[in-house]
């Protein structure tokens, strides 16, 4: 089964594995994202105490306007991470003349599915879906027909779950894919009261807890591995030195696991840090993104909690 799992997900599996031989356990985040994972925080989405959703689309609606003036027409629109591009339809709702639009998404099967479901809204558009995990370099599809601009969507405050120096990587990934004056539209949560913040990654229903653990299924599944998700207990906090949220799973007690014939011994109490959520001010988020972009608008909503926000490739 090793040498399977090798050939398959040799990314993966060398991730996890240097990732759980660490002092401090940490997976990556991305690995959340199957099929399951992607329903899962699409319900997340939906919950009253996870305020960014909501408060992004708000955001774009009310300022829709102002927002399609400054995209333009005839774009390229792709979206990183687009899951159900809910908040893409809100653009291809009011943006006139889009070239082609290009769903982005690591997985595959979530992937079909919104784009058989765009088909259906949308019939004329011309869709280029590409499965690929878009933290690394990729290419863009050919588009045949000529446009003005391409016009990175990114929203959610996803870019918040990269350490900085990692943010900066990503930031040069996309900005190579860009021509000068193509441009970034990018959802970015600020920050605010902790009550507020740890309510959000919390929720009553557990689900946030179950896409946590959901990592663990997914490594199950992928790397043949032996993971209990009742051992393990969801825990979400904010570090205020370092200005994010993050996410653990604690071990319940003393056990050991197997991933592709590789054990791993845990401690009660002993963490695997799966996820952070960095939150910035507009002065902050401007400062990181200064290398390969110029911010060019900042929309916000009336409490201040998140920001929607336009780069230009310098």
């Amino acid at each position: 089964m090793y040498n399977q799992v090798t050939l398959h997900s040799s990314k993966m599996l060398r991730e996890v594995l240097q990732g759980l031989e660490k002092e401090q356990k940490q997976l990556p985040s991305k690995y959340f994202y199957d099929e399951r994972g992607s329903h899962l925080f699409e319900e997340i989405t939906e919950l009253d105490e996870y305020y960014l959703t909501r408060t992004e689309i708000d955001i774009m609606q009310s300022n829709m306007p102002d927002i399609i003036h400054t995209v333009g027409n005839d774009v390229v629109l792709m979206e990183l991470g687009s899951g159900s591009s809910r908040k893409t339809r809100l653009l291809l709702d009011h943006l006139s003349c889009i070239t082609a639009y290009i769903p982005v998404e690591i997985s595959e099967q979530f992937l079909e599915s919104v784009v058989q479901n765009l088909a259906t809204g949308y019939p004329d558009l011309t869709v280029k879906p590409i499965s690929t995990d878009y933290t690394q370099p990729f290419e863009l599809p050919e588009i045949n027909q000529q446009y003005s601009q391409l016009v990175v969507f990114y929203p959610g405050s996803t870019i918040g779950n990269f350490h900085p120096p990692e943010a900066k990587q990503f930031l040069n990934t996309v900005a190579n894919l860009m021509e000068p004056n193509d441009a970034m539209l990018v959802g970015v949560d600020l920050k605010k009261d902790t009550d507020v913040l740890e309510t959000a990654y919390n929720d009553q229903n557990g689900i946030t807890a179950a896409f946590n653990k959901n990592i663990l299924h997914h490594i199950n599944r992928k790397l043949d591995g032996n993971f209990d998700s009742d051992n393990f207990k969801h825990h979400a906090f904010f570090n205020a030195d370092e200005g994010r949220i993050e996410m653990h799973l604690i071990a319940q007690k003393d056990h050991t696991i197997t991933v592709a014939d590789e054990d791993f011994s845990f401690l009660k109490g002993e963490s695997i840090h799966t996820e952070n959520s960095y939150k910035y001010s507009v002065k902050e988020f401007k400062e990181l993104v200064t290398p390969w972009f110029t911010v060019n608008e900042v929309w916000t909503d009336p409490n201040n909690y998140f920001s929607l926000q336009y780069l230009q490739r310098t």
